[in-house]
C-alpha cells in the first residue's frame, strides 16, 4: 500500500523519461521565460552524474564547453521546465559521477563512443507521453460527462 506522499509524488512524475546515463551525451530542451516571452534553449553537453533515478526528483548533471569556460547545468528530469531529452551519443564509463571531466579537455575528453539504437531511445518517452495525454483527455471526459449527469 503506497503512502499520501508517495502517491503525490507519482501524481507528478511524468510517464516516461528517456534512460540518461553517465558518459552519454545529449540535448536538454529547457523552457525559458524572459518576461511575458517563453521559448525552448537547448543547452547540449555531457551528463557527468545521474542521481535518484527512479525517484520523481531524478536529477541529471550536464557539462559543456561554452566560450572556453566549463558550464554546468542540472535538470530535473520530471520537471514541467524541461520538455525533452535526447540522447545524442552513448560512451563507455565505468562510474556513475564523471567529476574528472572537469579537469580534461581537447583530445583527453574524448570518451570511447558506444553502438546504441537512438531512435529507440528517444521513441519510447514520445509514445508513453502521447499515451498519458491520451488517458488524461479521456478522464477529463468521463468526468465531465458524469458531472453533466449529475446535474
Amino acid at each position: 500500500m503506497q503512502s499520501v506522499i508517495q502517491k503525490i509524488n507519482e501524481k507528478y512524475k511524468k510517464a516516461a523519461v528517456v534512460d540518461v546515463r553517465s558518459g552519454d551525451t545529449v540535448k536538454v530542451h529547457q523552457k525559458i521565460r524572459e518576461g511575458a516571452k517563453e521559448r525552448i534553449q537547448i543547452f547540449q553537453g555531457l551528463v557527468i552524474r545521474t542521481d535518484l533515478k527512479g525517484s520523481h526528483t531524478s536529477r541529471i548533471t550536464v557539462r559543456r564547453i561554452a566560450s572556453g569556460v566549463g558550464v554546468e547545468k542540472s535538470f530535473l528530469l520530471h520537471s514541467p521546465l524541461v520538455v525533452e531529452v535526447e540522447v545524442t551519443k552513448r560512451s563507455k564509463v565505468r562510474r556513475n559521477y564523471l567529476s574528472y571531466m572537469r579537469d580534461r579537455t581537447g583530445k583527453a575528453a574524448r570518451m570511447a563512443a558506444v553502438d546504441f539504437d537512438a531512435k529507440a531511445v528517444n521513441q519510447a518517452p514520445k509514445d508513453a507521453v502521447a499515451a498519458d495525454a491520451k488517458a488524461k483527455a479521456e478522464a477529463k471526459a468521463a468526468a465531465e460527462a458524469s458531472e453533466a449527469t449529475n446535474e
